[in-house]
């Protein structure tokens, strides 16, 4: 198997609460006006760069519970290939939008990808979080990222060696988790002296970047929020699909921004992650020339 795009990260089952007033605080009940169940984490950056035309595969374990069923069940529509093991039991995330925010309260019962799984799949890119890097395929294109959970852990530690990473794709609060420094300019700046490339999304301001190729700050996409649940991980999928497809920094940055903003108009990540043709008609309309793509690895391995 060869693919565009491997996805290793932990994948969940997320099950959203739609519609809440507002997060209920300790002892208080809130009612929500729906629960949708999509696939979360590493699921999401599969599902979009999917949609986006990659062939992707996901790497992550699932577990052979019903919840891992219906995950599986979910991903395959979009055509994602899943290449991982089964396990016992299936991470799952219950998400609270509210208020343009959203809380989240997850249950992971910390299963791993190995580096053979990836290099199994032969893929182009990989999207792996900082304390997996090590288990990159040596040929693949790198995208490093970190959750809020890890950004924490690594708050005030060195971080792993990220010259070989082709970027790292993080928030504005997990950039001032790793750097201790509030400005993201700032941040981005001493991120890019350990990383080639080092971008940092900031919500409806956009994105900015820092590295070999330069400076970069790209404007937000105005939209009102639902639920900006997996935005970054969409953003993440949208970045990888313009950067193999050869695009110039600042539009890859655009492209990404875009996907991303896209994503938060509807409850759940999926539901938002819109097609390849949606997104080029919505490109035209903010000025985007699509970019050229190389053929994708499951075209190279037909031909």
């Amino acid at each position: 198997m060869t693919v565009d795009l491997a996805c290793a990260e932990p994948a969940f089952l997320d099950l959203t609460f739609a519609g809440l007033e507002g997060v209920p605080r300790p002892g208080e009940e809130r009612l929500a006006n729906d629960l949708l169940r999509s696939p979360g984490g590493g699921a999401i950056t599969a599902v979009g760069g999917a949609r986006l035309g990659l062939s992707t595969a996901l790497v992550s374990p699932i577990g052979k519970d019903p919840v891992g069923e219906l995950l599986l069940r979910m991903v395959s529509k979009d055509g994602v290939k899943f290449a991982g093991r089964r396990v016992a039991r299936t991470p799952l995330t219950v998400v609270m939008p509210a208020d343009g925010d959203r809380a989240m309260a997850t249950f992971d019962p910390g299963e791993e990808v190995t580096a053979a799984e990836l290099a199994a799949v032969d893929p182009r890119a990989v999207v792996l979080s900082l304390p997996r890097l090590k288990l990159a395929p040596p040929d693949a294109r790198v995208y490093a990222g970190v959750g809020d959970v890890d950004a924490r852990a690594l708050s005030g530690r060195q971080l792993p060696d990220l010259s070989g990473v082709r970027a790292l794709i993080i928030n504005e609060r997990e950039a001032h988790l790793l750097t201790g420094l509030a400005e993201p300019d700032r941040a981005a700046a001493v991120l890019a002296e350990t990383a080639p490339v080092a971008i940092v999304t900031l919500g409806e301001r956009g994105a900015l970047a820092a590295g070999v190729e330069g400076v970069v700050h790209v404007e937000g996409v105005p939209v009102e929020a639902v639920d900006t649940t997996g935005a970054g991980d969409l953003f993440a999928a949208a970045y990888v699909w313009a950067d193999l497809a050869g695009a110039a920094l600042t539009e890859r940055l655009r492209w990404a921004v875009l996907y991303g903003a896209l994503s938060v108009r509807v409850a759940t990540a999926t539901a938002g992650a819109v097609s390849l043709k949606a997104l080029l008609e919505e490109g035209v309309e903010h000025g985007l020339t699509s970019p050229v793509r190389e053929p994708s690895a499951a075209m190279k391995e037909e031909q």
